[in-house]
């Protein structure tokens, strides 16, 4: 008697892209091209004139990362689904990701170019409608702040990742292998966390300069000792499960219980405090730059807008000035906060 056997259920579409590598590879997609456009597209562009002479436009390097941009979306609302807090918070982050990658496209002003200074929004000057007025030298607010999320993301992101990649490494070391490497690496960690944030930030640029990738030094130097103690507790715990024991048994090295066993078994805590700290280190760009340790013009930036127009936005009727930028800021650190919460809401369901 032949035994029919039944087909494999069908795994849809959106399963697989939620699956961890497809959504990784999509981020990817999605923040390399940006990521590349905002650190050296004119760089690059102009390597590339040098290799084959022809210069193409730098703006063609974001065209794969706007449907990826969609398509990470779509993934996140479909994974956060069970809250609507964390999908209200994707949606304020996306959003201002969706700006960024698509601001060439857009059919924006020159952000650096004076038309006509102190126009209320609202207001036509010179032929040109300003939906949101133009600052005090003339430039339209709308072109700026859209603009503007770009260094903030790119910077912002960029930094919070380096600092975790040092800091989960280092936590993974003191946590697992213990002994005198956990006193040492606890030790300097404890150190730097005796100091305010803030004060680190200003004396490292200080010393180093202000610029986007200083930021990423002064941000890793600061941040990373406190993500090192997270994980490190994560890892002190998770040591003693029997999947650890097994691998030691198999005569597995230190590295590769680190990486395969440990880490993928602490990253949910870490995923949510890593929303939370680009919250905060998006906080600290913006206070940097509007120090003059930040982000530099010409180009716009939420940061540098809130400095230059803080005098002329003592004026009520200028105040739009500074408040459009702030309100931007804050919508996106808004965005990560509601996003850390909706992921910690759904992780005590499971």
């Amino acid at each position: 008697m032949a035994v029919v056997t039944a087909p494999p259920p069908s795994v849809s579409l959106m399963h697989r892209l939620k699956n961890p590598k497809a959504a990784v590879t999509i981020f990817v997609i999605a923040w390399l091209p940006l990521m590349l456009y905002v650190m050296g597209g004119s760089a690059l562009m102009a390597a590339i004139e040098d290799l084959t002479g022809f210069r193409p436009n730098a703006d063609y390097i974001l065209l794969p990362a706007i449907p990826a941009v969609l398509l990470l979306y779509v993934i996140c609302i479909s994974a956060f689904r069970e809250s609507a807090i964390a999908i209200i918070g994707a949606t304020l982050v996306f959003f201002w990701f969706f700006i960024a990658v698509t601001a060439p496209y857009l059919p924006l002003l020159d952000p650096n170019k004076p038309i006509a200074p102190f126009v209320p929004p609202f207001t036509a000057k010179n032929d040109v409608f300003f939906i949101l007025g133009t600052d005090f030298k003339g430039r339209d607010m709308l072109s700026r702040t859209l603009w503007g999320c770009q260094r903030v993301l790119v910077w912002g992101v960029s930094a919070t990742f380096v600092a975790y990649i040092v800091g989960t490494a280092f936590g993974l070391i003191a946590g697992y292998i213990s002994g005198w490497w956990d006193e040492i690496i606890s030790f300097l960690g404890n150190v730097i966390l005796s100091f305010p944030v803030m004060v680190l930030f200003i004396v490292i640029l200080n010393y180093l300069g202000a610029s986007g990738f200083n930021i990423v030094i002064a941000v890793t130097f600061a941040s990373a000792p406190a993500i090192m103690r997270i994980v490190r507790g994560l890892a002190l715990d998770v040591k003693t499960r029997d999947y650890v024991f097994a691998a030691q048994t198999r005569g597995e090295s230190a590295l590769w219980i680190m990486v395969v066993e440990l880490l993928p078994n602490v990253r949910g805590p870490i995923i949510v405090d890593a929303c939370l700290r680009l919250g905060y280190t998006t906080v600290a760009i913006t206070t940097l730059t509007f120090l003059g340790l930040g982000l530099q013009p010409p180009d716009p930036d939420w940061g540098l807008m809130i400095k230059e127009s803080a005098k002329t936005a003592m004026l009520f009727k200028f105040s739009y000035m500074l408040l459009i930028p702030a309100l931007s800021v804050s919508s996106l650190i808004l965005g990560f906060n509601l996003m850390a919460d909706g992921l910690r809401e759904m992780s005590m369901r499971d």
